[in-house]
């Protein structure tokens, strides 16, 4: 049985598709429809099949993806024996919300990349609620995120950092509109969305709701930097993490907003699957989280 096969089967689950798959291993898509068809020919076992555009496990798929992970996290295990940071090697596939990685996790990384130089780092920046469906089925080896709640049972969840959380504006937004406090009322304002589903934005619409507070429109941008240009543009307020925009309200670009949810606030947390091994790789980047993000 050949090992790169068995790492394919692992990168089409994080890719969700053998043409994906294929770019991230610079393969040809036909070479991973080969390999594929060779391990499971191999194996007597059906391990893929397609549901709409993605591939997803079998049955007996599924029962056979913890054997696979035990053979390659003991390959790593006995590649890595003895061998200090430096020389460590190996990939780490890490999942984190857009929010962190941007704002939170670049002296993180750079100090990850200076101690494990030889480790391929791979970064997926997802929605708190998809990081925690690719801990459980192993498609991410650590998963950074906030506390959603509904924690299962496979993962292992570890306590990061807290975060306030602020309604932002543009210091144009006319005065008559800054009121999120009243109950009862129609906002001739739009609210600027770069994830309706992100915990934050789930506070904050449950917010408005109890409060009756309709707002005139949604426009979705998709990332938080867009938001924030779009906000600074005065296109709409903008609920989102503190850390996110502490510059622009230092500069005044932009400005709070009073709301009667100062006290919300949202919790990094770092989990794994575990059943998973920490490897060396896992475990420096874990006590870098400690050392920046505790």
């Amino acid at each position: 049985m050949e090992l790169k096969y068995l790492y394919t089967v692992k990168t089409i689950l994080e890719a969700g598709s053998f043409q994906n798959a294929a770019r991230q291993l610079n393969y040809t898509q036909s070479t991973i429809t080969f390999q594929m068809q060779q391990l499971e020919q191999e194996l007597n076992v059906k391990i893929f099949e397609k549901i709409g555009r993605k591939m997803v496990l079998t049955q007996a798929g599924k029962e056979i993806l913890p054997l696979i992970d035990n053979i390659i996290k003991s390959t790593e295990q006995i590649s890595n024996y003895g061998k200090s940071t430096l020389e460590i090697s190996g990939d780490l596939n890490v999942a984190i919300p857009e929010s962190l990685l941007i704002y939170k996790f670049q002296p993180l990384l750079k100090a990850f990349k200076e101690q494990a130089p030889r480790v391929k780092l791979s970064l997926q920046a997802l929605n708190c609620y998809v990081i925690k469906d690719k801990i459980v089925s192993g498609g991410a080896d650590l998963g950074i995120h906030y506390d959603v709640g509904g924690s299962s049972a496979s993962v292992m969840n570890r306590s990061l950092s807290a975060h306030d959380l602020v309604l932002i504006a543009s210091p144009l937004l006319v005065e008559d509109q800054h009121n999120f406090t009243a109950k009862n009322q129609v906002k001739a304002v739009s609210m600027i969305v770069n994830d309706p589903s992100s915990i934050f934005q789930q506070k904050f619409d449950q917010y408005i709701k109890d409060k009756n507070i309709v707002m005139d429109n949604i426009i979705e941008v998709g990332s938080i930097e867009a938001t924030k240009r779009c906000v600074s543009s005065n296109l709409g307020v903008a609920y989102l993490p503190r850390f996110t925009v502490e510059e622009e309200l230092r500069k005044q670009s932009l400005i709070e907003l009073p709301t009667e949810l100062e006290s919300e606030r949202i919790t990094a947390i770092c989990s794994h699957h575990k059943n998973k091994w920490l490897s060396p790789a896992m475990e420096l980047f874990v006590s870098l989280l400690e050392e920046h993000l505790v």
